[in-house]
């Protein structure tokens, strides 16, 4: 039997960086309002993320990053428990609250746990509608409102819990992915494939730090139909030769063309047919095991929307 699980959990809600921030406890709301609306979540298996261990961050993390953020957190927390800040910044986009830590574990977990699933064969794919976001976080770096890389873990934790020999990276994101290509660049037993809008933030990606990275940026105003054939030409064929056993999206939905964080024009039926192809690939080569995250989408209804797309491929209705 076809199963799409869905993995959410009410701490991800809880981190917040601030009145006014477009990456905002309501993207969930959006997310969760459209399933409903659509019926869509009635036809998927709702899983609670759990806590991921730190020891597992470390797959994709340096220990210092992460025990770092760990310790911002209970700064925070002391501070703000004194009567002090109720968020620390640690860039200018980016900022803890006092649910942060506990947010970013569940974001991770969901992907960890979503893997797990989908490798014992309980559910065929899996979308996490989790927060924060994860695919700027570097190696020893968080930025872009990311601090763990939750594609990036779960893609090393394939590799290294499961025994998987190759896993496929996709990011339709409209930022570079630069944290993941940071982190998986060089390991061949992953092929990362990304379009992104450039020159934009993080003003990276043009030049591909390793073979393993297929990095293609486009201008400004490019809309489906090129970013379709940049899909059948560019994408497909190395996804085909590489023959992943497993793949991981990172699902960002902030290249439609109403949301103004960017500048590309993608509707919900461009975000439906490239998941109909990537789906194809994972049928082909990995028994149809495909793990989703959410990353960027920040105008609340193209969001809500793109994600009902995205998902009623997976779940095939």
């Amino acid at each position: 039997m076809h199963k799409t699980g869905f993995y959410t959990h009410a701490d991800c809600r809880r981190h917040d960086m601030g009145h006014g921030h477009p990456e905002c406890p309501e993207r969930l709301d959006a997310i969760e309002d459209r399933m409903l609306a659509s019926r869509l979540l009635d036809v998927v298996e709702r899983r609670e993320a759990p806590l991921a261990s730190t020891e597992t961050l470390e797959l994709a993390h340096d220990r210092m990053h992460v025990a770092g953020i760990r310790g911002l957190a209970d700064e925070l927390r002391e501070q703000e428990d004194a009567g002090g800040l109720d968020h620390l910044h640690i860039d200018p986009d980016t900022a803890l609250n006092r649910h942060t830590w506990s947010a970013a574990l569940r974001a991770a977990g969901a992907a960890m746990a979503a893997t797990d699933a989908v490798m014992a064969g309980e559910l065929e794919n899996a979308f996490c509608a989790v927060r924060p976001p994860g695919h700027h976080a570097c190696r020893s770096r968080a930025m872009g409102f990311c601090f763990f890389n939750n594609v990036a873990v779960a893609a090393r934790y394939a590799l290294e819990r499961h025994g998987l020999e190759r896993v496929a990276v996709v990011d339709f994101d409209v930022h570079h992915g630069n944290g993941t290509e940071d982190i998986l660049s060089g390991d061949e037993r992953v092929l990362m494939v990304g379009i992104f809008q450039h020159p934009f933030y993080p003003y990276s990606g043009e030049s591909p730090n390793a073979d393993n990275m297929v990095n293609v940026p486009v201008p400004a105003y490019t809309r489906g139909p090129a970013i379709r054939e940049i899909v059948d030409t560019l994408w497909l064929p190395r996804l085909e030769a590489f023959a992943p056993e497993m793949i991981f999206i990172s699902a960002g939905f902030d290249a439609h063309r109403e949301d103004e964080l960017g500048q590309l024009g993608l509707v919900e039926a461009d975000y439906a047919w490239m998941t109909e192809k990537i789906r194809d690939v994972a049928k082909r080569h990995a028994k149809g095991r495909i793990v989703s995250c959410l990353e960027g989408g920040y105008n609340l209804s193209a969001l809500g929307r793109s994600v009902e797309a995205h998902i009623r491929v997976l779940a095939d209705v």
